[in-house]
């Protein structure tokens, strides 16, 4: 079912040739492959599904009218979270005079038997997501591109545009904010 992701990037790299080309058949093919990762990069820091649509469609036409512009330095889902990624600042630019709602952290969904465990989870996840969203939003960036998009730094670093040291420093720092805070809120044991 997965490809290795060698074959991956020369497929996707042959697409945006075709792409580049005007071909919209390699383009269909192109979005089927990573529109679901594009659209997960951006709900995960815009948290508005109608957001992330438009951003999605933004960077597709970004990608159709631009893939000459590709030229194989990187992976093409590097290249294309990029793209995302300037299309996400700028959202959240023209967004920053506007109030944001708040997500219910307090829900909790009935406790069911035999489900300890699961609730467990769901509080341990809760809390961690609760840590992330208080780090300055250059740290928040690169722990989610980190571990939740499982990008590399140097990947990060292109993405971002700035050195993979500052990546691996924003990374590191994150961690320790992450470390406190986890011991802050968690549960005593």
């Amino acid at each position: 079912m997965h490809q290795n992701a060698g074959q991956e990037t020369d497929e996707a790299g042959a697409l945006l040739a075709r792409i580049a080309r005007g071909e919209t058949l390699a383009l269909e093919s192109f979005y089927d492959a990573y529109h679901a990762r594009v659209y997960a990069f951006a709900l995960k820091r815009l948290s508005n599904a109608a957001d992330a649509t438009e951003i999605l469609n933004e960077v597709m036409h970004e990608v159709w009218r631009h893939a000459a512009r590709f030229e194989g330095r990187s992976r093409p889902l590097t290249w294309v979270l990029g793209i995302a990624h300037h299309k996400v600042i700028d959202r959240l630019r023209r967004r920053s005079h506007t109030d944001h709602d708040e997500l219910d952290l307090d829900h909790t969904p009935d406790d069911a038997p035999g489900m300890s465990d699961a609730m467990a989870g769901v509080q341990d996840a809760e809390l961690v997501r609760r840590c992330v969203d208080r780090l300055p939003d250059t740290q928040r960036l690169v722990i989610q591109l980190a571990f939740y998009d499982d990008l590399s730094y140097p990947e990060i670093s292109e993405i971002m545009h700035i050195p993979t040291g500052t990546v691996k420093t924003r990374v590191f720092h994150a961690k320790q904010v992450l470390k406190r805070c986890l011991s802050a809120l968690g549960p005593e044991k």
